[in-house]
């Protein structure tokens, strides 16, 4: 019981720290604040595949080592593509 507990701990303490890490959208207005790291990611996809989005471009953003992204181009039709620049 008392193992369970503190792998449960463990577990939620991980999740925690993991998502205070993740980069974050910020709009044009917020980006004008930050430092533009001259790199883009971008993430695309077929009808139905946009609904976790924000959250692949985070973990690109991270993985790049930003912690803010700004969405600079979004298009869809009967695929979709979005391209957001990265800040430090």
């Amino acid at each position: 019981m008392k193992k369970t507990i503190a792998m449960t701990l463990v577990s939620l303490a991980a999740l925690f720290s993991l998502g205070a890490s993740a980069a974050s959208l910020v709009t044009n207005e917020q980006a004008q604040n930050l430092q533009s790291m001259n790199q883009t990611i971008s993430v695309s996809g077929r009808d139905g595949d946009q609904t976790n989005i924000r959250q692949v471009l985070s973990g690109k953003a991270d993985a790049q080592g930003a912690s803010h992204y700004r969405i600079i181009e979004n298009n869809q039709d009967n695929t979709w593509h979005v391209t957001a620049e990265l800040y430090k």
